[in-house]
């Protein structure tokens, strides 16, 4: 049964949904606050999990904070995680922290062309049909998203690449927030960090969805497949 240990920042607030998430896939779970955080942690996981959230109210920018405590405490031990075949996972203000730690490919989430903070649901596209997160995945889908620092920006070229690299997993059917080439999931070139704005653990259950007849599926919501993919990519 593989282990994750999901990293709880002040203002992470979605650690218990994405717990129970990863438990009902065949994940055993620990929460563990950033504070009290060791090496020997990362070390017994085979997928290190930052949630969605605000950590440090984003105060500065979106995961900056996250990223120099993380580095404090734990030094490198998330890239030697990766580095020994290990899964890294981030989603929303995990994303943003990925980027700032460097495990993901060079970009930033910064403010919505909007300048407006957007809580909706939103249909995706799957760009990677190998990705270990998005087997068992429809070419289009919809997940919820919550942010307001969630347009994906990159230096000129780069973007490109990654979709020619196969680095972009997702992209937003409808690019609400003016991300470059509406990039909504992006990958490292192994397809082991992965990190997307959109919320899966929030759509775990069909009565999730805002539709009461949405019946796409015979049991669970679109979420519960992303991290079954992920469950039987480390089985």
């Amino acid at each position: 049964m593989p282990h994750a240990t999901l990293l709880k920042y002040p203002g992470t607030n979605c650690d218990a949904e994405t717990a129970r998430a990863l438990q009902l896939v065949g994940f055993t779970t620990d929460i563990i606050p950033i504070a009290n955080a060791s090496t020997a942690d990362i070390k017994k996981s085979q997928l290190v999990m930052l949630c969605g959230g605000f950590s440090y109210g984003d105060y500065v920018m979106s995961g900056r904070l996250a990223q120099l405590v993380t580095e404090s405490k734990l030094g490198n031990a998330i890239q030697e995680h990766h580095d020994r075949g290990g899964f890294t996972f981030g989603i929303c203000n995990g994303f943003q922290i990925l980027t700032k730690l460097g495990i993901l490919p060079k970009g930033s989430l910064i403010d919505n062309t909007s300048e407006r903070f957007v809580c909706r649901w939103t249909k995706l596209q799957v760009k990677n049909t190998s990705s270990p997160y998005l087997q068992g995945l429809p070419e289009t889908f919809e997940l919820p998203v919550a942010h307001a620092e969630g347009r994906f920006v990159t230096f000129p070229g780069d973007a490109d690449a990654y979709l020619s690299q196969g680095n972009v997993a997702l992209t937003y059917a409808d690019n609400f927030n003016g991300s470059t080439h509406a990039i909504a999931g992006l990958q490292d070139p192994t397809g082991r960090a992965f990190g997307l704005m959109p919320h899966p653990e929030r759509f775990i259950q069909k009565n999730h969805h805002y539709d009461p007849d949405w019946n796409q599926t015979n049991d669970y919501g679109w979420g519960y497949y992303m991290f079954k993919s992920l469950a039987s990519a480390l089985a």
